[in-house]
């Protein structure tokens, strides 16, 4: 069964992509009426206001007509950021050598919550060197992840 952020994605995507972004990824914090459905999106040439305010518009014409979440909800439109959050294998093959935070819905090796660089994305894995040893973790069980910022 799908998930929201994953019908949601499948719904807007055309939609994103014909305004000429991508659209990197949805998160959806149910809270009642506080919900919110935060959506990431990026350019090469970079995002700024205007560009999420015409993807808010088209996204929420779209959320009214096929009415996906039964409650109340805030829409967000946001860029990446800082701390760009990754959702796909491909977000995580592009910043190789970055460092990342990464938290799981599943424990592994009894940590929920990892930060450290990232080596390697393998089978639906991305590979992650903290304190120096490698561990692998499978995408299908991150809950979040965004890079750290690293300033110099």
């Amino acid at each position: 069964m799908a998930t929201v952020e994953q019908r949601l994605t499948d719904m807007l995507t055309p939609a994103v992509e014909a305004l000429g972004f991508e659209l990197l990824g949805i998160e959806y914090v149910s809270a009642g009426k506080h919900s919110i459905v935060r959506l990431f999106i990026d350019h090469e040439n970079g995002i700024n206001v205007d560009n999420c305010a015409d993807v808010s518009r088209q996204a929420s014409a779209i959320l009214d007509v096929e009415d996906p979440i039964s409650t109340e909800y805030n829409l967000e439109v946001s860029s990446p950021g800082l701390e760009r959050p990754l959702f796909k294998a491909e977000h995580y093959l592009r910043f190789i050598g970055e460092i990342a935070f990464v938290q799981v819905r599943m424990p592994v090796n009894n940590r929920r919550k990892w930060q450290g660089e990232i080596i390697a994305v393998e089978d639906d894995t991305v590979v992650l060197a903290v304190d120096k040893e490698r561990h692998r973790i499978a995408l299908g069980n991150v809950q979040k992840a965004h890079l750290v910022p690293q300033f110099d």
